[in-house]
């Protein structure tokens, strides 16, 4: 299988990024946009963790599939990914759902996002192809995953970790033999299959395929000719080859990036309101689980040209500061105070303001005397004067979207219906 490939491997591998899902669970914070487009950790979206990961890894051919409400995931790649250059063999293709195969289709599945593009990835002849979830926070070298991938001889090299057991209903759970060769492989089960002599755990796939690029399409020509297949990798393509071929995992710990301050295998599914609000305030902590301050695997994104955050007042009770939180590039924090906080670009904090365990997206505006806690501000919101958030949990859950954990999330349109 290595015949005519050199180290490293990434080198001849496109990298493809599924990029099309909603991710419903965010509730409001995916009506205009879609999941790998969702802000993250200060001045990134969470699709920049795959693509840096394959950037990093040495690979310099990337697809992106899109199609829920892709607009601001297409505007975020057009500015921030455009730095690739055909002349140096680099690509960088934006492919939206564009009814190719037929005019009535739209993608049908993850399988089919890939086959509807089949020509495209042809026309670059790579030897490899990686398929990734462009929806999950992580830091992760694809070389190691291709090496393993080629040194086992596999059909398709599929990306694992341990999860507890009952979280595990979200993913495809796999169970593998001594030699880490997957055989069975369950989407999305009720009753997840726990790891043996771990009942608590169970290996779940992390959405991150490896394989030969002529085997893959031949497998996706096989696969839309069947027409009792819904054309899902989870579904369909990857239980067909636990069966009629060889598939491997690939543990997460074997190729995960870890700075010297990051002590475990950090990797995120921040795909609900609370697991997307812990997410971002972990950042806070004194030494936080994931490094976004490693220059040696850096997350690259769309660098907005801002000026430096600004702290301005000194008066007792109207003081600009803040204790234990992330201030992006362009926030003015006038006479107002942050406490475990994340605020993305731009944002705006008035005087008399206290702003606590809350994640604040791009360009919203905290008017004066506001107190918010355990919130997340949608972007380019203008939270009224003296709006309290917080403290009275019926009143939060009448006006906000209020999780069972206490998390409000407030949108424009919140706001909007508050104030008429």
């Amino acid at each position: 299988m290595s015949q005519g490939v050199t180290a490293p491997l990434a080198r001849h591998a496109m990298a493809y990024v599924l990029a099309g899902g909603r991710g419903s669970r965010l509730m409001e914070l995916t009506d205009w946009r879609a999941k790998p487009a969702v802000y993250f950790g200060g001045k990134s979206r969470i699709i920049d963790f795959a693509l840096s990961n394959a950037l990093n890894s040495g690979i310099r051919r990337i697809a992106v599939a899109t199609q829920y409400k892709a607009h601001s995931l297409i505007r975020h790649l057009q500015r921030g990914w455009n730095f690739f250059r055909p002349e140096r063999n680099e690509s960088f293709d934006i492919l939206p759902a564009s009814q190719r195969v037929s005019e009535e289709m739209w993608y049908r599945g993850t399988a089919d996002a890939v086959f509807q593009n089949i020509d495209i990835i042809e026309s670059y002849d790579p030897k490899f192809i990686v398929l990734l979830a462009g929806d999950h926070v992580y830091k992760m070298d694809y070389e190691k995953m291709l090496q393993q991938h080629v040194e086992q001889g596999a059909d398709v090299t599929v990306g694992c970790l341990e999860v507890e057991r009952q979280e595990a209903t979200a993913f495809g759970v796999m169970h593998v033999d001594e030699t880490d060769r997957i055989i069975s492989f369950l989407e999305k089960p009720a009753d997840p299959p726990a790891m043996p002599g771990k009942p608590d755990k169970a290996l779940v796939s992390m959405g991150i395929y490896v394989f030969e690029t002529k085997f893959l399409l031949d497998e996706l020509r096989r696969d839309d000719a069947d027409p009792n297949s819904s054309h899902d990798f989870g579904k369909d393509i990857i239980p067909y080859l636990v069966k009629h071929g060889k598939a491997v995992a690939h543990h997460f710990n074997k190729s995960c990036r870890r700075s010297n301050s990051e002590a475990t295998s950090y990797w995120r599914d921040v795909g609900t309101v609370d697991a997307y609000w812990a997410a971002n305030i972990d950042l806070t902590d004194i030494v936080p689980q994931l490094d976004l301050y490693d220059r040696e695997w850096p997350i690259w994104t769309y660098g907005e040209i801002t000026p430096p955050a600004k702290f301005v007042h000194d008066k007792e009770g109207r003081r600009g500061e803040a204790v234990s939180s992330l201030v992006s590039g362009g926030c003015i924090i006038s006479g107002a105070s942050l406490r475990h906080s994340l605020l993305f670009t731009g944002v705006r904090v008035h005087s008399y303001s206290h702003v606590e365990n809350t994640v604040v997206l791009p360009y919203a505006d905290i008017a004066r005397s506001c107190r918010l806690t355990n919130v997340v501000v949608d972007a380019e919101v203008k939270l009224p004067p003296g709006l309290v958030v917080g403290e009275d949990p019926e009143l939060d859950a009448k006006r906000f979207r209020r999780t069972d954990n206490g998390i409000c999330l407030i949108t424009r349109a919140m706001i909007e219906k508050l104030e008429q």
